[in-house]
């Protein structure tokens, strides 16, 4: 008898573990395909206009002329390019 109630208890619980498995799988394929529509969605400009920071417009708000402070992270194994240097 205990033994029956041991192997009763042992596949109930195998069984509720597959199913809420299923479940969370199940979401996580569901929530790909409503990622993929969000990313076509934000493709597309609200406004229908090209947005630009306001940090880089001018007083009279057109697009600023001066150097702009660029930061690229690359690699720790590419050697620093100097200033000078002329980029291909």
């Amino acid at each position: 008898m205990n033994n029956y109630l041991v192997s009763l208890l042992y596949f109930s619980v195998v069984i509720l573990l597959l199913w809420q498995a299923f479940r969370v799988m199940t979401k996580g394929l569901l929530s790909i395909d409503h990622i993929d529509r969000k990313k076509e969605k934000d493709r597309i400009d609200r406004t229908g206009l090209l947005t630009v920071h306001p940090e880089l417009l001018t007083q009279e708000g057109q697009i600023t002329d001066e150097d702009l402070l660029t930061v690229r992270f690359s690699n720790e194994l590419d050697p620093p390019a100097s200033s000078n240097e002329e980029v291909l």
